[in-house]
């Protein structure tokens, strides 16, 4: 089969390479779509813990191809997404239904071989069926979604509250759909140029604020004059964190949605205590899937604007160059098989 292999950090190679034989408990998927992901980047330039050699990908969806248990067959040759998460199932975590703590936890496209591939192998657990009507594209984009999904629930984000949401990449852009699905108000997406700005509109910002040109917390007071109930970083900058906490209202809530890529960052305490804030950390989202795929299937959330490219496997070297330069109106390059 093709695939895209990461041999080494900084050095990625389209190769042939052998279909995987699903054992017990796994399903082979037969890729139809798979997204390429800022954490991708993150994989290739080993600023994230990998094992190469490495087939990336996490954002997906596909065809069952094979099983590796009879008990399983009845998923052969259905349209599915699924959970990248691979867990013993018998720990507390697991048995409290936090994958993501689970003592043994791998992810596939991180520590296993993903997505940007043929064929690769996930747990059958993990597998949601995909409706017949929800094309392939807008399937493989549940994965993101589903952080936002996750990041919204826990942050207990409810009906009528403002939202303010930093960084306008796949996440964000993510959020804001939920935002707006879930009913909250007034929603507003800054991002430090304008290039994607124009998406955060496409799909239903109230307003936005390109930071490059203008003092967000300045123009924010004009939008939410009573103060922000809920503040998103999708960043992970530290500036832009240390803008959440003087943004958020008294009694507000700070979500850091954003990965920190292991830096030290300086926040000033007072911001949080005198304030009286509630900061939640919003990594790890698990078993938001089957959700996501239900929430795109009802046309209550449509990410059509966040599908920038359509490539082969063979134009990985374009993909990644968009994903790193994002050039105006880019959000999301996915590879299609056929």
């Amino acid at each position: 089969m093709k695939a895209v292999r990461i041999e080494a950090p900084g050095r990625m190679h389209l190769v042939e390479a052998d279909i995987p034989v699903p054992p017990a408990g796994f399903a082979r998927i037969k890729v139809k779509a798979a997204a390429i992901c800022a954490t991708d980047l993150e994989v290739i330039d080993a600023k994230i813990p990998a094992n190469y050699p490495l087939i990336p990908g996490h954002e997906w969806s596909g065809i069952v191809d094979a099983v590796g248990d009879p008990e399983d067959e009845h998923w052969v040759g259905k349209a599915v997404v699924g959970s990248n998460d691979v867990i013993c199932r018998k720990c507390p975590a697991c048995l409290r239904g936090e994958w993501r703590y689970c003592e043994h936890f791998e992810e596939i496209g991180f520590r296993r071989d993903g997505a940007y591939s043929e064929y690769f192998l996930v747990p059958v657990y993990g597998l949601s069926e995909k409706p017949e009507h929800v094309s392939f594209e807008h399937a493989a984009l549940c994965e993101p979604l589903g952080v936002a999904l996750g990041t919204m629930k826990k942050a207990h984000a409810k009906f009528g509250q403002t939202l303010l949401i930093i960084g306008a990449g796949s996440i964000g852009l993510c959020t804001l759909a939920v935002g707006r699905a879930m009913g909250m108000r007034r929603i507003v997406v800054a991002a430090s140029s304008e290039k994607r700005l124009g998406i955060a509109k496409q799909m239903g910002a109230y307003a936005t604020v390109a930071t490059d040109k203008e003092d967000l917390e300045e123009v924010i007071k004009k939008y939410h004059p009573d103060g922000t109930d809920v503040v998103v970083d999708a960043t992970g900058i530290e500036t832009c964190v240390q803008q959440s906490l003087r943004i958020a209202r008294k009694g507000g809530t700070v979500v850091l949605e954003g990965y920190g890529r292991g830096r030290i960052m300086n926040i000033r305490m007072d911001d949080i205590h005198i304030k009286n804030l509630k900061v939640i950390g919003a990594g790890n989202n698990w078993n938001m899937h089957s959700t996501a795929i239900s929430l795109i299937a009802d046309g209550v959330i449509d990410l059509t604007p966040m599908i920038s490219a359509k490539l082969r496997l063979e134009d990985f070297e374009q993909g990644i160059e968009m994903a790193r330069k994002r050039p105006e109106g880019f959000v999301k390059a996915l590879f299609i098989n056929d």
